[in-house]
């Protein structure tokens, strides 16, 4: 009897300690995948507050005037969208932006705000080591060697951003709908 009653014992002990290890192993998938969606959500209330589709989102217009197209949220300029033609002296001193906020005329050229979702035409290959660079140091596509990000990016501003806070907006980046849209290569000035 004292043999079952150890026996059984064993086995029960076994038994709640395995349970216990299935429990904790579950509560840490879930916690995981919680701090996952809250660091999502995050990323979502940063890029809302910081103005990411006031650039990177081509607009619809509404009765109370342009908002970002909810079918292109920051897909960046659209390549279909033709830039009409400006002449250069014209606007010599300033910095033109197109009706859509996605494009921008300066001394620098013509640059093209970038796809943000995570299509292979936007930052579908990158990974959070180079969106941190590109923010971080204002490297185009977060690329060692490669050129620096154009005007208007303010990304000497959101370069004093805690790396949480960039990686909040990479988690929700890498979340949103992935938007086919080859952006245009930048337009050097005409001299």
């Amino acid at each position: 009897m004292k043999k079952n009653i150890l026996k059984l014992t064993t086995i029960a002990t076994a038994l709640l300690l395995i349970g216990c290890n299935n429990s904790n192993e579950e509560k840490k998938n879930y916690q995981n995948k919680v701090s996952i969606q809250d660091q999502i959500e995050r990323g979502k209330k940063l890029v809302n507050v910081i103005g990411c589709n006031d650039c990177h989102s081509p607009k619809i217009m509404t009765e109370r005037g342009p908002i970002p197209d909810p079918s292109r949220l920051l897909s960046g300029h659209d390549a279909n969208e033709a830039l009409p033609p400006l002449n250069p002296e014209s606007v010599k001193g300033y910095v033109l932006f197109n009706m859509n906020s996605t494009a921008t005329i300066g001394p620098w050229g013509t640059s093209f705000a970038g796809n943000l979702t995570p299509d292979a035409t936007g930052i579908g290959t990158w990974s959070e080591e180079q969106f941190l660079k590109a923010m971080k140091q204002g490297k185009f596509k977060g690329l060692d060697g490669s050129r620096q990000l154009l005007p208007p990016m303010p990304w000497p501003a959101y370069s004093q951003m805690p790396d949480e806070d960039l990686k909040a907006i990479f988690a929700y980046l890498k979340s949103i709908k992935p938007v086919e849209n080859i952006v245009p290569q930048a337009i050097a000035p005409k001299i």
